[in-house]
């Protein structure tokens, strides 16, 4: 094998790939080339390096310089500068937010000095499309452990030692799943990776699946060999092609090195793997409706029990954890149970992947040890509001989740911690709001997705939320009620009581969470049909102050439909019929003559 003085890492995940670095790639290996440097440094592709905010990513490694945002012609200059004449190229390098030094050194970014990278330790590090270098970091070294050294039932009891829970949302013990089904009789069973990732600004499973795609697989061949089976399925939405793509040829790759497929390791032990392309449900994410896909029929739940355990895929006993929990698998059994047990908070060990997004400076993919507190996340390692706003909220858990506030920013993030505060950790999603976001139509937002998701078989969940949504439209839009409060709160309770399965049971979350923490935000839409955070069009009015307005005419520019009306250097008016309140007026007048609200 060569060795190279040099090795640029370019990002490939979603968000780089879509940002163009595809080209960088193109670029840093044509000038290579074309500078003769193609036997003294390497360009590899990898998965998502977490910083997504500032992709596309490339890093030079041994410096571990860390360079943001490059277009191909930034490419060039990398090789010119950097790679062949040894100088950074200063204008690159990332900058935090309000401050100008750069950061020349990816373990310098306060983005990663607080996340522990367990489950994310090859994203950004291997090519994901290279066996080799996934076997180079340790990769199927517990797999040959297990199955060489191991009884089945020693590794159940190693899963339940290490206090891995399930990371798709209900954070059940992985270790008790997997015994019950290991106990369950036949002859035939079966694993399956729940990779319908749904969720709005979600995006963990993607990531992993790209980044990492030989850790989800041995994983699960360890599960299968623990609980008997000898045939897996990855059920992955469609609209995670290149998560696909990897997957696949994984797959073969795995096969055709005897990893997977008949007779791993010369060991006797079977198991062969499948990818399912699941259609876009959000409810195919419920572990009996995604069996009931992978069967051809109908994502709909079914009711338990009988559980999956017992009875699962056509009829089989079946075991189903999501890709974190699976990508898990394979370092607890080639550290140890204890040595991942030393991580985490009370309860919740390990560590948990978050999809950090919104009103944050740094967005993008983040580790952190349970107990890590929502402030260390959103402020440490997120960077804090952008624009220097005002913290206002969090949607964790998703659409299924709740929204905290600024009093549960030293909350430490574990299962029953999230739960008291009557959010749920969800599969990670993990959405910042700042102080012009209005509550009311938050919970309206996430309701609507649930709403239209749902597959309609239980009536609590099909009319109810379609009952709650239209008690929401109609606050939003000022014709809110005096008891409409006390029936959102009535119907949320009796939908999470009565429905059938998980989509409906947390529905209504959101919108019980906002009234918990924000109920004045509500009254002041019923009572004052005023929204506080000038976010609800229907209760906004926008004025301009004759005293304060000197005719400039930037605003009547920049009106998209034409309702200011004025001539220069004279006071202007706006045509309230035309409105449509959408604020460009006010944030272009220079003299703040323009008042929303």
């Amino acid at each position: 094998m060569a060795t190279f003085r040099s090795h640029v890492l370019v990002c490939g995940g979603t968000g780089c790939t879509s940002g163009g670095s595809d080209k960088v790639l193109e670029t840093l290996r044509e000038g290579i080339k074309a500078n003769g440097l193609d036997k003294e440094i390497t360009v590899v592709q990898t998965g998502c390096h977490g910083m997504c905010e500032a992709g596309p990513i490339v890093i030079v490694y041994p410096e571990g310089t860390f360079y943001t945002h490059v277009k191909p012609q930034d490419a060039k200059e990398i090789v010119a500068e950097h790679l062949l004449k040894g100088r950074v190229v200063e204008r690159l390098l990332y900058k935090e937010a309000m401050h100008s030094e750069a950061v020349p050194h990816y373990k310098e970014l306060p983005f990663y000095s607080k996340q522990v990278r367990l489950t994310l330790r090859n994203c950004g590090y291997i090519d994901p499309d290279s066996l080799e270098e996934y076997v180079a970091r340790d990769g199927y070294q517990a797999l040959a452990k297990v199955l060489t050294e191991k009884t089945p039932e020693q590794v159940v009891e190693d899963i339940k030692a290490s206090g891995l829970r399930g990371r798709g949302g209900g954070g059940f013990s992985t270790g008790m799943k997997w015994m019950f089904c290991a106990k369950s009789p036949g002859p035939k069973k079966y694993v399956i990776c729940n990779a319908d990732e749904g969720d709005p600004g979600a995006f963990m499973d993607r990531s992993l699946l790209e980044g990492d795609p030989h850790a989800i697989l041995e994983g699960m061949a360890i599960g299968a060999y623990a609980m008997g089976a000898d045939e897996g399925y990855i059920y992955c939405r469609a609209e995670y092609p290149l998560a696909i793509k990897r997957l696949l040829k994984s797959i073969t790759d795995a096969e055709e090195a005897g990893l997977l497929g008949e007779n791993i390791l010369g060991t006797g032990f079977n198991f062969t793997l499948h990818v399912k392309e699941g259609a876009g449900a959000f409810v195919c994410g419920e572990e009996t409706a995604l069996m009931n896909s992978i069967e051809g029929k109908r994502g709909m739940p079914r009711p338990r029990p009988p559980f999956p355990a017992i009875k699962g895929l056509w009829g089989k006993p079946s075991n189903i954890n999501n890709v974190e929990t699976w990508a898990n698998v394979a370092q607890i059994m080639f550290h140890g149970p204890e040595w991942y047990a030393n991580y985490g908070y009370d309860k919740s060990r390990g560590t948990k992947v978050f999809a950090l997004t919104g009103k944050v400076n740094n967005t993008g993919l983040v580790e952190v040890p349970m107990g890590t507190t929502i402030r260390e996340v959103v402020f440490d390692i997120g960077g804090g509001i952008i624009g220097g706003k005002k913290f206002k909220a969090v949607q964790i858990g998703g659409p299924s989740g709740g929204c905290l506030t600024e009093q549960h920013l030293d909350l430490p993030i574990s299962y029953e911690s999230l739960t008291a505060a009557g959010a749920i950790m969800g599969s990670g999603g993990l959405v910042v709001v700042d102080e012009d976001t209005c509550m009311v139509d938050m919970a309206k937002f996430f309701l609507e997705f649930t709403q239209r998701e749902s597959c309609g078989k239980c009536i609590p969940c099909r009319e109810g939320t379609k009952k709650m949504l239209d008690i929401l439209i109609r606050i939003t839009e000022g014709n809110g009620r005096e008891e409409d409060i006390d029936n959102l709160i009535y119907l949320g309770t009796q939908i999470k009581t009565a429905s059938l399965c998980g989509l409906g049971q947390t529905a209504p979350n959101p919108v019980l969470t906002t009234l918990r923490y924000f109920r004045h935000e509500y009254e002041a839409h019923i009572r004052e049909k005023r929204c506080p955070a000038g976010a609800c069009t229907a209760l906004i009015t926008i004025t301009i102050d004759p005293a304060k307005c000197v005719g400039c005419t930037k605003c009547t520019k920049a009106c998209p439909v034409n309702a200011i009306s004025g001539t220069v250097k004279q006071p202007h008016l706006i045509d309230q019929d035309k409105c449509i309140k959408c604020g460009a007026c006010v944030e272009v007048c220079p003299f703040k003559a323009i008042d929303k609200k």
